[in-house]
C-alpha cells in the first residue's frame, strides 16, 4: 500500500509539471504573437500615414523651365515657334517667330523671320531632310534675306582701340545647300555643301564709316559682289551632344572656295577646330578646352572683303571684348573652362579666353594674345544649353554676355 501511495504521487507530480509547462508555452506563443501583431499593425499604420501624406513630385522652378524649353527644341511637332536668330552677330536682342510644316515624318519646312531692337532684319525659308540614306545623312536647304544696320567695325589688326568703333549696313540675299553624311553611323561626319549669295555694303557719303574709309581704303568698301562658295568639312565628334556635353570631344577641319563672280574678292579659306572635355568626379566638374585656327589664302590681283575676314568677339569668342572687335585675315583662339555642376540642370563656370587676329598666318602663335576671362552661370538640358549668362573681363573693361547655345 505504501509503494502504490508514492507510486501516484509521483504520477501526480509530472501531470503537475507538464501542465505548468504546456501553459508556460502557450503564454509564450500567445505573448509573441501579441508581439508580432503589434509590430505588424505599427508598419501598416505608418505605411497608411505615409501614403495619406504623399504629394506629387513637383519639379523647381527652374527645371521646370528647362524642361519647357528643352521639349520645345526637340518636339519633332511644334508649329509655331519663337525664333532669334538675328542677321549679324551683335545686333542686340532679337525677337521673331517661326512656321513649321511637316511634309512627312521627319521632314520639316520652316518659315521664319526676326528684328532686332535696332530695326535689322532677317528672314528665311529651311527646308530639311534628317534621315537619308536609311539615316547616314541629313540634308539642309536654305533661302533668305537679311539686312543689317549699325553693324560695328573698329578697322582691321590688333592694334585698333574701342574708341574706333565706326558702323556700316548691308543688305544679303542668300541660298544654300548642305550634306552631312555618317558613312559607317559613328562618329565620322562628313560635311559639304554650296552658297550663292549678293551682298550688298550700302554706304552713306554722310557716314563717320565712309569718311574713315573711303571705297579704296578698305577691301570691298561700298562694293555690291555676288559670291559663289563650295564647301567641305572633316569632323570626328563623339560627344553626346553638341548643344551641352560633359565628356567626350570633336575634332575637325574645314574648308571653303570663295568665287567673286566679278572676279576681285575670290580667296580660299581653312579652319581647324579642337573641343574637349574632361569629367572630373564622376562629372561633378569638368574641365572643356577649346581651341579654333581660321586662315585664309588669296591669288594674285585678289582680296578678302572687310566684311568676310576672321574676326574675334562675341559671346563664343573673346568674351570679354564686344562683337567683332577684332579683324584679320587669319584667327587663333584659346579658351578654358572649369564647370561645376550645381545640379541637374545647373552649372557655374570659370573660363578664361585668349586670341589674335594676324595679317601673315606665320604669326599665328602665342605672342601678344589679347585675353579675357570671367565667370558664367549656364541652366541646360542633357543636350542644349538654352540660357548662359556671364560675366566677362577684358582689357576694354568688363561686359556681359548672354547666349542661348553653349559656348563651345
Amino acid at each position: 500500500m505504501h509503494r502504490l501511495i508514492r507510486t501516484l504521487g509521483r504520477l501526480a507530480t509530472a501531470v503537475a509539471v507538464t501542465a505548468a509547462t504546456a501553459g508556460a508555452v502557450r503564454v509564450e506563443a500567445q505573448t509573441t504573437t501579441d508581439a508580432g501583431d503589434t509590430r505588424a499593425g505599427q508598419i501598416a499604420a505608418a505605411q497608411a500615414e505615409k501614403a495619406r501624406q504623399a504629394r506629387h513630385y513637383r519639379p523647381p522652378f527652374i527645371e521646370r523651365i528647362v524642361q519647357e524649353i528643352d521639349e520645345h527644341l526637340t518636339s519633332r511637332h511644334v508649329e509655331w515657334h519663337p525664333f532669334y536668330g538675328h542677321a549679324y552677330s551683335g545686333a542686340g536682342i532679337t525677337l521673331g517667330a517661326g512656321y513649321m510644316f511637316y511634309p512627312s515624318d521627319y521632314d520639316t519646312l520652316d518659315v521664319r523671320a526676326s528684328m532686332s531692337l535696332n530695326r535689322s532684319k532677317r528672314g528665311e525659308i529651311e527646308f530639311r531632310m534628317p534621315r537619308l540614306f536609311e539615316r547616314r545623312a541629313a540634308l539642309t536647304t536654305e533661302v533668305g534675306w537679311r539686312e543689317g544696320l549699325e553693324q560695328a567695325f573698329y578697322g582691321i589688326g590688333s592694334a585698333s582701340a574701342i574708341d574706333d568703333r565706326v558702323a556700316f549696313d548691308f543688305r544679303q540675299t542668300h541660298g544654300s545647300a548642305r550634306l552631312d553624311l555618317r558613312p559607317l553611323r559613328n562618329h565620322l561626319v562628313i560635311g559639304s555643301g554650296v552658297h550663292v549669295s549678293r551682298y550688298e555694303q550700302r554706304r552713306d557719303a554722310g557716314s563717320a564709316f565712309a569718311q574713315r574709309y573711303p571705297v579704296d581704303a578698305l577691301p570691298g568698301a561700298g562694293a555690291t559682289v555676288n559670291f559663289l562658295q563650295a564647301h567641305g568639312a572633316l569632323t570626328y565628334d563623339w560627344r553626346p551632344a553638341a548643344g551641352y556635353a560633359q565628356r567626350g570631344g570633336a575634332y575637325g577641319i574645314a574648308g571653303r572656295r570663295v568665287f567673286d563672280l566679278d572676279g576681285r574678292y575670290s580667296f580660299n579659306q581653312v579652319d581647324y577646330d579642337v573641343v574637349q572635355h574632361f569629367p572630373i568626379g564622376r562629372e561633378a566638374w569638368v574641365l572643356s578646352l577649346h581651341g579654333r585656327a581660321e586662315t585664309t589664302y588669296t591669288g594674285e590681283g585678289d582680296e578678302v572683303p572687310f566684311f568676310m575676314l576672321p574676326t574675334l568677339g562675341n559671346a563664343t569668342t573673346l568674351r570679354g571684348f564686344a562683337n567683332q572687335r577684332f579683324r584679320d585675315r587669319n584667327s587663333l583662339l584659346l579658351s578654358a573652362e572649369w564647370r561645376i555642376l550645381v545640379n541637374r540642370f545647373t552649372d557655374f563656370a570659370f573660363f578664361y579666353d585668349a586670341g589674335k587676329v594676324t595679317a601673315r598666318r606665320r604669326d599665328l602663335d602665342f605672342r601678344g594674345l589679347e585675353g579675357s576671362y570671367g565667370i558664367g552661370l549656364r541652366i541646360h538640358s542633357m543636350v542644349s544649353t538654352p540660357i548662359r549668362v556671364e560675366l566677362a573681363r577684358g582689357s576694354d573693361g568688363f561686359r556681359m554676355v548672354f547666349g542661348s547655345v553653349a559656348a563651345f
